[in-house]
């Protein structure tokens, strides 16, 4: 279906003979370079078959040059673990990067152009409502506001004013400290601040709720994060990217 759509298509890693594929589709031009990733939990599928669902509509068109990694644990996908085979969070090896899965993938990353935005895909099986994370230079919320705005539409929005440690700073919205130096164990979310991309979101869906509809919710956060990149008063490009750093060991 990517080939179909104009998509380059790489294999970057293989798990348990299961690629690691990147979708990657490059348009003339100035254009928004936006990164998009799911699957590092196995156990979250709305992720995965929300971008299936986007590929297959034609979201992905020439509105952007696109970096898509659809399926970064695809053992534990087949498993239904959220570690890999081993057992591993891949979520938390951004900075040791001790897994064969998450060296493959940095290393392909370190071989990108810094994106405009980045957008992480999740769930969470401990939420009643869908949340995000927003990471960004910028003092004030860029687009997370707009998400949970749309969102709302087809799916609670979480209510804790506490989630995983964090203060909620607004209904949905977490601000989570940036400084990679502040953590042992890097998500993927720090790791694309600290070294490709000014503005971030981890986008988590409530696992409590039916798949389709949290499915519909993973499309609807990502198109509207994608139209206010879209839109020049709200475009991440006007965030000066942060230096290409080699990561550290």
């Amino acid at each position: 279906m990517a080939r179909d759509r104009g998509f380059r298509v790489e294999h970057f890693g293989r798990v348990d003979g299961i690629p690691q594929l990147a979708l990657t589709r490059r348009t003339a031009g100035p254009r928004p370079r936006i990164y998009l990733s799911a699957g590092i939990h196995g156990d979250e599928p709305a992720p995965p078959l929300a971008l299936l669902d986007l590929l297959e509509a034609g979201c992905f068109d020439e509105r952007a040059t696109w970096f898509i990694c659809p399926l970064l644990n695809p053992a534990g996908f087949v498993a239904r673990t959220r570690g890999n085979g081993a057992g591993l969070d891949l979520n938390r090896d951004y900075r040791h990067r001790l897994s064969a899965e998450i060296q493959a993938h940095t290393r392909w990353l370190n071989a990108q152009p810094n994106f405009d935005l980045a957008l992480c895909l999740h769930e969470d099986w401990e939420s009643e409502g869908f949340y995000l994370y927003e990471i960004t230079a910028q003092p004030h919320p860029v687009l997370a506001r707009a998400i949970v705005h749309a969102v709302a539409a087809v799916c609670p929005i979480e209510a804790a004013t506490t989630i995983d440690g964090r203060d909620v700073t607004e209904p949905g919205i977490i601000h989570p400290a940036a400084d990679p130096h502040l953590r042992d164990q890097w998500p993927e979310s720090i790791y694309l601040h600290a070294h490709h991309t000014p503005l971030g979101y981890t986008l988590e869906t409530p696992s409590s709720r039916p798949l389709a509809q949290r499915i519909a919710a993973q499309r609807l956060a990502i198109t509207t994060a994608l139209a206010g990149a879209f839109t020049p008063d709200a475009s991440p490009s006007s965030v000066s990217p942060p230096p290409r750093t080699p990561p550290r060991p």
